[in-house]
């Protein structure tokens, strides 16, 4: 019976598959295509405070990094176990703020894989269905999205008057926090819109005893 050793000791090693250099350049090319598609889903899609150009970039050299690492994986057995530990010791320390920009890196990741296994219509299908369903969902914007409104009053009479006109404005209003210091009064409450319009605020801030209102999206998007 034939062991592992065994198989280790033969000449298995040497009968390594390797990789020509048209399956090479085409995986790579179709890597770097497909990361440039996901790097325009991600610019199309995003929705934090500020855009990183460097973020985006960052896709697809992981689209192409990880066709590059499997492809040496998949041609060579002693590199494959060199890259298994290799790999298990790196440690990534650099927080993800937005939770939709780990499923594009996942989705980078994928595709490497799978383009370095030769299964390119499952990547690049794949990858049009995932981008279609990222810009169709994502870029929804909905107004019965919570809100929040911070506003700064001169007093507790200009507070009332903002609070009573907001509830006629809005279809929910919850007081979050109150901060009270001598001449001035800031609130901020969570609110559900009626709908997309936010001139109300402008409203809000034209009148008496307020010194100016803020509408902020609980998503990171900022709106006035």
């Amino acid at each position: 019976m034939i062991t592992f050793n065994d198989i280790f000791k033969s000449k298995f090693l040497e009968n390594v598959t390797s990789v020509s250099v048209l399956d090479m350049l085409l995986a790579m090319i179709l890597a770097f295509a497909i990361g440039m598609f996901i790097f325009y889903v991600y610019k199309k899609t995003f929705s934090g405070v500020m855009y990183s150009s460097g973020f985006g970039v960052t896709l697809v050299a992981l689209t192409m990094i990880t066709t590059l690492v499997i492809l040496a994986v998949t041609s060579n057995v002693v590199l494959s176990l060199g890259m298994v530990g290799a790999l298990s010791i790196v440690r990534f320390r650099t927080a993800i703020k937005e939770p939709l920009d780990i499923a594009f890196l996942f989705w980078s990741i994928a595709v490497g894989i799978v383009l370095a296994a030769g299964l390119i219509p499952l990547a690049v299908i794949g990858s049009i269905l995932i981008g279609v369903f990222l810009l169709i969902f994502v870029n929804r914007k909905s107004y019965l999205n919570p809100y929040i409104v911070v506003i700064n009053c001169t007093d507790h009479e200009s507070e009332q008057r903002a609070t009573e006109f907001l509830r006629g404005q809005v279809n929910r209003l919850v007081v979050k926090s109150k901060t009270v210091s001598k001449g001035s009064i800031e609130l901020n409450a969570e609110i559900r819109m009626k709908d997309d319009n936010t001139d109300f605020i402008n409203t809000l801030a034209d009148m008496e005893g307020i010194r100016n209102a803020v509408l902020v999206s609980y998503n990171g998007d900022y709106m006035g």
